[in-house]
């Protein structure tokens, strides 16, 4: 990724966090700042008009919530035949279904509106490289709202169509492991854990890493108890 400027666009409410948010972009030689918008409709025009490589994504605004508008945007991303952004949800609260819902509709990660300056960078750092990011301390609690007790749902067939590489994989990558980690544990290149992942998203349907994890939580896969990275 050495020389690659990553797209960054903002959606929120509040006008002096966003001044704020830009200032910190804008700062980074590796970022290009290229627009924000006040509530989630004008984000779609945004979307539309920026193509950006992530969007920082308010959870609760005005006229169309981040939910709606997360959805909106990737919806229209795929109807278009383009790449979409990866969308990082943020919220004032540490557990928001909001958030949750998000992530379960496409986003990338969530943050806390009052994460370090340095973990916000890193974050967009990290979802463009194609992992996801969850908000420190978060992890557990949060997709403990996809899985457990009788809201577990039946393992689908087309998990039983993965090699038995392939599970190994991807109960790693449940773990929240990075293909770095799952690179260095396995004894295998960085490449083959991308090709090993992208064979798993696309097996199982599912769009990134995130859905990869709550798809285990809310099977049954992997429980809130679980060890994650």
């Amino acid at each position: 990724m050495t020389g690659e400027t990553i797209r960054v666009a903002l959606v929120d409410d509040q006008e002096l966090f966003r001044a704020g948010i830009r200032m910190l972009v804008s700062s980074q030689p590796d970022f290009e700042f290229v627009g924000e918008a006040g509530d989630g409709r004008a984000a779609l025009a945004l979307a539309r008009e920026t193509q950006p490589d992530v969007i920082l994504m308010d959870v609760r605004m005005p006229v169309m919530d981040g939910i709606q508008s997360t959805i909106a945007i990737l919806d229209a991303a795929d109807a278009a035949g383009t790449v979409p952004p990866r969308i990082i949800v943020l919220t004032t609260f540490d557990l928001d279904e909001g958030a949750a819902h998000a992530l379960r509709n496409g986003a990338s990660g969530f943050l806390l509106k009052d994460t370090q300056p340095g973990f916000l960078l890193a974050a967009i750092r990290t979802v463009h490289a194609g992992n996801a990011v969850i908000a420190p301390g978060a992890t557990q609690a949060l997709f403990s709202h996809f899985g457990g007790g009788s809201q577990t749902r039946r393992v689908p067939d087309q998990f039983e169509s993965l090699t038995a590489r392939e599970k190994g994989i991807f109960a790693l990558a449940a773990r929240g492991m990075s293909n770095s980690e799952i690179a260095a544990g396995e004894f295998l290149s960085e490449a083959t854990v991308k090709t090993h992942i992208s064979r798993v998203l696309g097996k199982l349907g599912l769009r990134d890493r995130v859905q990869l994890v709550i798809f285990a939580y809310e099977h049954g896969l992997i429980t809130p108890e679980s060890p994650v990275g």
